[in-house]
């Protein structure tokens, strides 16, 4: 039988070990309120592009509509730009913004 507080030659107790602690910063996809745009076509850009459920989509409408912007989805920037783009394509203003730690 093995004792659990076995010495182990393999591993040097004092060995520096590089840690990961964070592999990319979190990001938000910022949907902002315009005069132009209408309800159904934020809507409907929230359901093609961020794959948002309908009450989802018109919930977050509604938020940019009263508080100006909303952060409409949350990710890595490399999964939010290509989404941030298509919603500008259809020209509806949005920005990836870095969220506050």
């Amino acid at each position: 039988m093995i004792e659990s507080s076995t010495y182990n030659p393999a591993i040097a107790p004092n060995e520096d070990v590089d840690v990961l602690t964070e592999t990319e910063k979190n990001y938000s996809l910022v949907v902002w309120n315009d005069e132009v745009n209408t309800f159904e076509w934020v809507i409907e850009a929230l359901i093609e592009i961020c794959g948002h459920q309908q009450e989802q989509a018109e919930q977050c409408a509604m938020l940019i509509h009263t508080k100006g912007k909303y952060a409409v989805k949350n990710g890595s920037y490399n999964d939010l730009k290509p989404q941030c783009d298509a919603i500008t394509d259809r020209q509806i203003g949005a920005t990836i913004e870095i969220i506050a730690g």
